[in-house]
C-alpha cells in the first residue's frame, strides 16, 4: 500500500507564498497521474490541481495563475507552489492520483490571514 506524506503548510499572510511537497513510499508513483486536494471546514474535499505522468498540468479556476504542480519522478514526490495566497485558500491540503487510488495521508495545514 501506498503512503502519502504531505508537508509544508503553514500560516502566511495573504499575497504570501508557501511550497507544499508530498513523498510516496514505493516505485509505482511514476505510473500515475497526481493530484493536490484541499479541504476547508464544513466544506468537501476538491481537487485543484493535477499533473499527468508526462507533466502535463491543470488547475481549477479559482486558483489558476497562482498555484503551480509539479513532481519529481526520482524523488516520488509531488509538488504544488503557491503564490498570491488568499484568506479562502485557507484549508487541509492533500495529494494523491488523478482519481484518489490511495489512501489519504495526514494533510497539511495552510492557514492565510493577516
Amino acid at each position: 500500500q501506498v503512503q502519502l506524506v504531505e508537508s509544508g503548510g503553514g500560516l502566511v499572510q495573504p499575497g504570501g507564498s508557501l511550497r507544499l511537497s508530498c513523498a510516496a513510499s514505493g516505485s509505482i508513483f511514476t505510473t500515475y497521474q497526481m493530484a493536490w486536494y484541499r479541504q476547508a471546514p464544513g466544506k468537501q474535499r476538491e481537487l485543484v490541481a493535477r499533473i499527468t505522468t508526462g507533466g502535463s498540468t491543470n488547475y481549477v479556476d479559482s486558483v489558476k495563475d497562482r498555484f503551480t504542480i509539479s513532481r519529481d519522478n526520482a524523488k516520488n514526490t509531488v509538488y504544488l507552489q503557491m503564490n498570491s495566497l488568499k484568506p479562502e485558500d485557507t484549508a487541509v491540503y492533500y495529494c494523491n492520483t488523478r482519481f484518489a487510488s490511495w489512501s489519504w495521508g495526514q494533510g497539511t495545514q495552510v492557514t492565510v490571514s493577516s
